[in-house]
This record gives C-alpha cells, sequence and structure tokens, in this order.
C-alpha cells in the first residue's frame, strides 16, 4: 500500500488531477496495488481563503507519506511567485527533490512542429538541477544607500568587474541574484544523469552550461561533470552552452540522449523540449528525491481561463501518474499506463482540443482507462 498526497492545485489542476488520478487507480487495481490518497487545500483558492500557503505541519504530514500527485498552481488573483514560491518551491527544497526528470517523448500520433521529425528522432531525458542554481533566493532590490550591507555586495561585485553605469551615492535603483552551486549538489545531479542512462541503454550524456561567460559558478559545474564521467567510460561525453542547445534541440533533436543542466537552464529548455514533443499537455515531470518524498506533476500551468470548460489535456498528468509509480517501484502499472496513453495518442479517435480535437478532459481520461483495461 502506498500514501500518496493529493494537490489538486488551481485553475484546470482539480480537472486533470481527476482523470490522473483515474488513472491510477485502474492500473493499480489489476496490479494489487492499493493506494491511499490524502487530499490537500492548497493553492489560490485556499490561501484567498484563509492567507495560508503550504504550512510545515502539512509538510511534516507529507514526509511520512510515499509520494507527491500534483495538478497545477497559479492564479490572476494572487501576485506571481508568491504560490509558485511558497508552494511548489517550498516543497521541493522542503523534500529536497534535487532532480528535476522531464521525459521528451513524441508519440505516435502527435503532431510535431519540426520538419520531417518522427516519433523515433524525438526520445531522450533532462535531468535538471532542482535544488540551487540562481533559484536559492539570495538576492535584493533597493534604492541609494539605505541598505549597507546590500551596497557593500554591489561595491564588491562591481568594483573590478566592469565600469558601473550608476552612483551608488544616488537615489538609483539596483537589483541582484545571485546563483549557487555545491560540488556536492552538482555531484548528486550529474551522477544520476549518468546512472539513468546506464539504466536506460543509452550511450550519450550531455551537459549544458554557460561556462564561457559565468566561468565560477559554471566552470565548477563542468569540473564535476568530467570528474564523475571517468567512472562511466563506456558512456560518450560532451559540453553544449545553452545558447547552442536550444539550436540543436530544434535542428537534430534524435543527438540527444541525456541531457543534465543546472537549475535555471534546465527550466527553459524543458518547455523548448515540450513543444518539440508536441506541446505542455503531454509533458510530464518529476522533482525526485531518490532515497525520500518526490512530487510528480505536469510541466504546464494552471490555465485559469479553461477553468471548468472541460478542454484540458489531461494525458501529462497521466503520464506524470506514470512516473510516479515506476518511481515507487511498480514498473508493470507505470508500464501498462505508457502504453495506453500511446495507444489513444496514436489512434486519434478521442484527442483533446490542444491536438487539434474536440474531446473532453473527462473523455480523454476514460479512454485511456479503456485502452488500459483491454491492455490487461
Amino acid at each position: 500500500m502506498y500514501n500518496i498526497a493529493l494537490i489538486p492545485g488551481d485553475g484546470i489542476g482539480p480537472e486533470i488531477i481527476k482523470e490522473g488520478k483515474k488513472v491510477i487507480d485502474a492500473a493499480s487495481c489489476r496490479y494489487g496495488i492499493k493506494i491511499n490518497w490524502t487530499e490537500y487545500p492548497f493553492g489560490a483558492e485556499h490561501y484567498l481563503k484563509t492567507g495560508e500557503l503550504l504550512p510545515d505541519a502539512a509538510l511534516k504530514e507529507m514526509e511520512a507519506m510515499d509520494a507527491v500527485y500534483l495538478g497545477a498552481v497559479g492564479d490572476p488573483r494572487v501576485k506571481p511567485g508568491i504560490l509558485e514560491k511558497e508552494i511548489l518551491l517550498k516543497a521541493r527544497f522542503y523534500f529536497d527533490q534535487y532532480i528535476n526528470l522531464r521525459p521528451i517523448k513524441l508519440y505516435k500520433g502527435v503532431p510535431c512542429p519540426l520538419k520531417d521529425k518522427n516519433p523515433e528522432d524525438i526520445n531522450f531525458y533532462v535531468v535538471r538541477e532542482n535544488t540551487e542554481d540562481f533559484y536559492i533566493g539570495i538576492g535584493g532590490r533597493f534604492k541609494g544607500v539605505e541598505q549597507e550591507d546590500n551596497l557593500e555586495v554591489l561595491r564588491e561585485l562591481y568594483k573590478t568587474k566592469i565600469k558601473v553605469n550608476f552612483n551608488l551615492e544616488q537615489e538609483e535603483e539596483l537589483a541582484y541574484q545571485i546563483g549557487l552551486i555545491s560540488r556536492p549538489g552538482a555531484q548528486r545531479v550529474i551522477k544520476y544523469a549518468f546512472e539513468l542512462a546506464k539504466k536506460k541503454g543509452m550511450n550519450r550524456v550531455t551537459s549544458v552550461d554557460k561556462a564561457n561567460v559565468l566561468t565560477n559558478i559554471y566552470g565548477l559545474w563542468r569540473d564535476v561533470f568530467e570528474e564523475i564521467s571517468t567512472q562511466y567510460p563506456d558512456i560518450e561525453t560532451e559540453f553544449s552552452f545553452v545558447d547552442a542547445i536550444t539550436m540543436w534541440f530544434v535542428r537534430k533533436p534524435e543527438w540527444f540522449k541525456v541531457v543534465v543542466t543546472p537549475n535555471m537552464f534546465g527550466d527553459i529548455i524543458t518547455d523548448l523540449g515540450a513543444m518539440i514533443q508536441g506541446g505542455l499537455g503531454i509533458a510530464a515531470g518529476g522533482n525526485i528525491n531518490p532515497e525520500g518524498v518526490s512530487m510528480f506533476e505536469p510541466i504546464h500551468g494552471s490555465a485559469p481561463k479553461y477553468k471548468g470548460k472541460s478542454i484540458a489535456n489531461p494525458i501529462a498528468t497521466i503520464l506524470a501518474g506514470a512516473m510516479m509509480l515506476d518511481c515507487l517501484g511498480e514498473v508493470k502499472a507505470a508500464k501498462v499506463i505508457e502504453d495506453a496513453v500511446e495507444k489513444v495518442l496514436s489512434e486519434g479517435k478521442v484527442r483533446s482540443h490542444d491536438l487539434g480535437g474536440d474531446s473532453s478532459t473527462e473523455q480523454v481520461g476514460d479512454e485511456v482507462v479503456e485502452k488500459l483495461k483491454l491492455s490487461l
């Protein structure tokens, strides 16, 4: 039996998570898996009513669970960043979910925006470091000389680097953000990427950085990558600058097998990956702590303008559920879900609006369940 925290969230979140849960329950029933779902209300509605975001008591309770299954968070009534930082990022940091795993896979029957690219051309993984880099929250924004601590930081940063185009003694507004990569943080995510390549029988790991400009922070990343790579002599390695890899994702996606990247660059290139695999409606992700509690979600947002219209594509959420089962060790149940999704997409009889169809969110979920039952 598994205890799973369920957070439907905002916008289309409750609609898509309902379908994901339905599919997981159907697969679990067949394989004798018992899932105890505990639903939590955290999101915009709860915040606007109570002022509460994601309390420590709830995190402590989830700590005893096996995984977290998340719909989406985000609402135009709440200032950008509040829900994302105090729910999503708070959970990632609390549970030390240092891996963000993104399969980039084009399924049969899904239109690809890249000319002449087929499912056999787009099938790789992006492993994104998930708890360091520029997302650690160190920075500030201020005017003038009122905050001496901030000014000292700025003086040191700019003193030997560039000619500053402002006067520190005047009331000019400044902002800075500091990124951080630790050797242990880089080691564990890069090690995970190589182990994933080994597990999946993939012969290449590509490292992403911007070490030609940000030499300190990404120079350390490169050093660690080179050190770890020596432990895997049978796996080919390469470096790619982040601007170059965006070009090659479009031009030659078939080249990539496993891509490992620092946090901020991973956030960007995985959205590009979602587009070349057919759109956000198919893109699933996992925030993973291999030794702890992991959280699984579609990578798209809450799409509040589509709330209640039952037109959202639940496939990404369903595939995130399959990732969750796989991570829990229920490999057969995960595989049967992905196979059912692939059959629905390849047949094209039931197709969501974002893929050019007119099927409802519930109809797509029902069809995946039917295909799943037929394959058992």
